[in-house]
């Protein structure tokens, strides 16, 4: 898995998400924000230096609580995460490298 164009709308539960091994790059975001848009090419470019790390892509907003538990505030947002626990966090990237720096420290991807 990499890369994934597509928010989805339905969110897996926070207790299955923390309980997941290894790494994961959890988007926040929606397909509607500019601030998303412009930053899908910097992820992808990101993410082809991991094609192994799995890449959940989650449609965000009022009533979800997935992004609240993770305290998202602005889109996108994207959540590092290695064995549940959250290891790095990029609030609204403007660039490939603050995206790249985040995903260095991770293990198994």
């Amino acid at each position: 898995m990499a890369y994934t164009p597509i928010y989805a709308v339905d969110a897996p539960e926070r207790a299955e998400i923390d309980a997941l091994p290894g790494a994961l790059l959890i988007e926040f975001g929606t397909g509607w924000c500019g601030h998303c848009q412009g930053a899908q090419a910097l992820i992808e470019a990101a993410l082809r230096r991991h094609p192994d790390l799995p890449h959940l892509k989650i449609e965000d907003g009022p009533g979800r609580r997935l992004g609240r538990s993770f305290r998202v505030k602005l889109w996108p947002t994207l959540i590092v995460l290695q064995d549940g626990q959250e290891v790095g966090r990029v609030v609204r990237p403007t660039g490939e490298k603050e995206i790249s720096e985040v995903l260095a420290g991770l293990t198994a991807c």
